[in-house]
């Protein structure tokens, strides 16, 4: 019921939307010769503001069309190689020969939002290092004669796409997924697989959720699986490919990640209309570039959801020693030939200091010369994996963590 209402508000709300976007062009028009007035500066911010909160943002494009290389431009293509019912996984090749460079596969979470988000993340790689991320699909896009998705089923893609791009390679593991990352690569290392990770590194991922509990943690650990079954959890109506799929919807998680930091966000949003009306271009661009990405949000498969909260938040398995893959009891202790980094942000307020780094304890029988550990002062969990820190501290680490442990 939930998911209609919203999608009913949505169109009813379209119109309006079209209607304050033609408004504005009109009185933005050049050939209004007050358009550059205070009165009608304001009166386009306002109705620019209206648009962008009656968005139904789409899935952002990447935009990674070209890199540089020893000072040279080399275009990029983006290729679908592997393709799951709920994954697609991205090759982005270099059309210009290289010599042969190490193999990155990024896992991007399956949360609110799009892969996208670790657009910043793949850009840096692109010039030296063979790049592939996990490209989870929208739920709702997906028929539900593809089935379901669960935990376990999320730890089978990690390990089939490893396997699928074969040993000697290196993997980034970020936020949500450095769990089930961990899970396959213990599954990899007890089944002897010949093609274990030569390295994988864990960047803000909830390992052990016990340790500096954030506000994230608290939303989860303080209810019980069925609040969340009864409160969050919707079947995806008429209307899309996938309707009749269960799904955690991408609006009510987009509520939860503004609902945290609900002040700044008014704030930025203000900013935003004080820069359009004084004409500050290059910051409402840069409001608008992040908003778009960070509006635009995707359902999540509900047994995965749930599976996540009762492993991770509510029972804390992996850290317990208690985590099974289909069935299966998952030993740690296994993990002996993958070197891991863990990454963590001094004042991230999504994945407390300590729940990542926790991996390298847990895994027992790992040699201290392949484990290593790095916190980034003054950085949140976004910046981790993006901005300016990343790209003069943290990915140049990350880069010297693999060539030190290439296969």
């Amino acid at each position: 019921m939930l998911y209609e209402l919203n999608a009913q508000y949505m169109k009813m709300i379209n119109p309006w939307h079209h209607l304050a976007h033609c408004t504005r062009q009109i009185i933005s028009s050049d050939l209004n010769p007050f358009a550059d007035s205070t009165f009608y500066r304001s009166a386009a911010a306002s109705l620019e503001l209206f648009e962008r909160l009656t968005t139904d943002y789409e899935e952002p494009e990447w935009g990674l069309h070209s890199t540089e290389i020893n000072h040279k431009t080399v275009d990029i293509a983006q290729q679908v190689v592997y393709q799951k019912p709920f994954c697609n996984l991205l090759h982005f090749r270099r059309l210009t020969y290289q010599a042969q460079q190490p193999r990155v596969l990024i896992i991007a979470p399956l949360s609110g939002h799009f892969a996208t988000l670790l657009r910043g993340t793949v850009k840096e790689f692109l010039p030296d290092h063979e790049t592939y991320i996990t490209d989870w699909r929208n739920v709702r896009e997906v028929p539900t004669s593809e089935g379901t998705f669960s935990f376990d089923d999320y730890v089978e893609y990690i390990m089939e796409f490893i396997s699928f791009l074969g040993p000697n390679i290196h993997v980034i593991s970020v936020c949500q997924p450095c769990v089930p990352a961990l899970v396959a690569l213990s599954v990899m290392h007890m089944e002897c697989d010949k093609n274990v990770p030569s390295s994988i590194t864990l960047m803000g991922g909830p390992v052990d959720a016990r340790i500096s509990p954030t506000e994230v943690n608290d939303y989860a650990s303080d209810k019980d699986l069925e609040w969340f079954e009864k409160n969050v959890i919707c079947t995806v109506p008429k209307g899309f490919a996938g309707t009749g799929q269960s799904v955690y919807p991408g609006f009510i998680q987009l509520s939860g990640f503004l609902s945290m930091n609900m002040d700044s966000h008014i704030n930025k949003h203000f900013k935003f209309f004080d820069d359009l009306v004084k004409g500050d271009g290059d910051s409402a661009e840069d409001h608008r570039q992040f908003y778009n990405e960070y509006l635009a949000v995707m359902d999540m498969p509900s047994d995965y959801y749930l599976d996540t909260i009762r492993k991770v938040f509510l029972e804390y398995k992996l850290a317990d020693g208690t985590m099974e893959y289909r069935g299966k009891l998952i030993d740690l202790n296994a993990i002996t030939k993958t070197a891991m980094l863990t990454v963590e942000g001094e004042n991230d307020d999504i994945t407390g200091r300590g729940q990542t780094s926790a991996a390298l304890d847990l895994c027992d029988k790992l040699a201290n010369s392949k484990k290593q550990h790095y916190e980034q002062k003054d950085v949140g969990h976004y910046g981790i994996f993006n901005g300016r820190k990343f790209r003069e501290n943290i990915a140049p680490l990350i880069k010297g963590f693999i060539e030190k442990h290439g296969g």
